[in-house]
């Protein structure tokens, strides 16, 4: 029975060496594949500066032609006759066209409509911000109250009517 109880002891001591064992392999296959795809890092440091250095140079031809553009004659479209002139002479040119021109307002501004009485007789809406239109025609001026009592006081009663 000894026997076969140390086999078992040996047995599961295997056991967890066996697992430990293929892990470990797993990992190590893992970081190969890895390695493989992104391949070695560039042992190179002045990798960024080439890029920038080419940039650099890119932005350099970029303005030159920019500024070859904006100060030379040039045809932009020969068939059609569309040429391209510097930039400064063009602005003498608008300048000198402009200078010819009399100075004129950009549109006319039109007075305020007087609103009559058709604008009148439709009260605003509910929920508007308007006040009501005051009625049509001069008011007459409203008596105060003391000139009423007093008016009422000297006339005679009216005689009553009956239907």
């Amino acid at each position: 029975m000894a026997d076969t109880e140390s086999l078992r002891q040996v047995a599961h001591s295997r056991a967890p060496f066996s697992t430990w064992f293929g892990i470990v392999l797993l990992f190590a296959l893992f970081g190969v594949i890895v390695l493989a795809v992104i391949g070695p890092a560039p042992r190179r440091s002045d990798y960024e500066e080439t890029r920038a250095k080419k940039r650099i140079d890119d932005l350099k031809t970029l303005h030159e032609e920019a500024e070859k553009a904006l100060n030379t004659y040039g045809w932009v479209d020969k068939n059609k006759g569309v040429a391209r002139i510097p930039i400064s002479r063009a602005m003498e040119l608008t300048v000198a066209e402009l200078a010819k021109k009399k100075p004129t307002p950009g549109g006319p501004i039109a007075a305020p409509e007087p609103q009559g009485p058709a604008a009148s007789a439709s009260p605003a809406p509910a929920g508007s911000l308007q006040p009501a239109a005051p009625p049509s025609g001069p008011a007459p001026p409203s008596p105060s109250p003391t000139a009423q009592s007093r008016s009422a006081a000297s006339a005679p009663p009216s005689p009553a009517k009956t239907p």
